[in-house]
């Protein structure tokens, strides 16, 4: 039996499991667990490892099993976990995508509020064509994992006459982008407020995500004129965001829940 966490930061969940798992195999073990029908169900799988020297180490399966640098939802929930199971407040979690320090800023078990380092933002303009579709202008973001980031003005998010979730798996698996990207739809809806839909690489269309949130907000202030601190609103909820410059490390404040503890089989 594989003992496993269960939680999510504006509906975007994942399932926490400790290693050593060595000897498992990581990608299999997330596509059964993640199976929203058939098993447990979740975004992606957060493999957490406690490092000899006390570090914290994290490796992100998404539900398709691909492995991804990192994920700030999910760097958020296990943060949450932490402070839940062992009265961490303030931890240090290392990712291929980098460490991210994340703060405990308020704590109502199972809830809680953090805020997360999450970088220097890296942004480039950039326009794409797509088969069928044409030209797309967009913005290319690395947050410690890629972006493809869209401005929109429509409503239900739409763009080049296609719904945001048939255009962003476009997108998203293109051989322009040899190892997949996460794409974002933003709507400045005032300087001071952003919304956004998000398709994520390796799980689909999201309620959330952290470094889309991130990602979305780089593109806002660097390219569009928003203001340094904004709010961020996905449909699971709106995070907080404050870059103080280009060259500076980019805050993100949101909420995690614990949602359950549990036991399950393996493959």
């Amino acid at each position: 039996m594989i003992p496993f966490v269960k939680a999510h930061a504006c509906g975007n969940d994942f399932l926490i499991l400790e290693e050593p798992l060595a000897q498992r195999r990581h990608a299999d073990l997330a596509r059964k667990l993640c199976a929203r029908n058939t098993s447990i169900g979740a975004d992606g799988i957060e493999f957490l490892e406690r490092r000899a020297n006390g570090e914290f180490f994290l490796r992100l399966f998404n539900a398709d099993g691909s492995e991804a640098e990192l994920s700030g939802n999910g760097t958020r929930c296990v943060a949450a976990w932490l402070a839940q199971s062992e009265g961490l407040e303030h931890v240090a979690l290392g990712t291929h995508g980098g460490v991210r320090t994340c703060q405990v800023r308020r704590a109502e078990a199972p809830h809680y509020l953090i805020e997360s380092e999450m970088g220097v933002p890296r942004v480039m303009p950039r326009s794409i064509e797509l088969p069928g579709v044409g030209v797309v202008p967009g913005a290319m973001v690395n947050v410690g994992n890629p972006h493809f980031v869209l401005l929109v003005q429509s409503d239900d998010f739409s763009a080049h006459g296609l719904p945001w979730q048939q255009l962003g798996a476009i997108i998203s698996t293109s051989p322009l982008f040899p190892h997949g990207t996460n794409v974002e739809f933003v709507r400045i809806q005032s300087p001071t407020e952003i919304a956004f839909r998000i398709y994520e690489r390796g799980c689909g269309p999201t309620t959330s995500s952290g470094t889309g949130t991130c990602a979305s907000s780089t593109a806002a202030i660097a390219l569009h004129g928003a203001a340094r601190e904004l709010t961020a609103v996905a449909e699971g909820g709106a995070q907080h965001v404050v870059w103080p410059a280009d060259d500076a490390v980019m805050r993100l404040t949101g909420p995690a829940e614990i949602i359950c503890r549990g036991e399950t089989y393996g493959l």
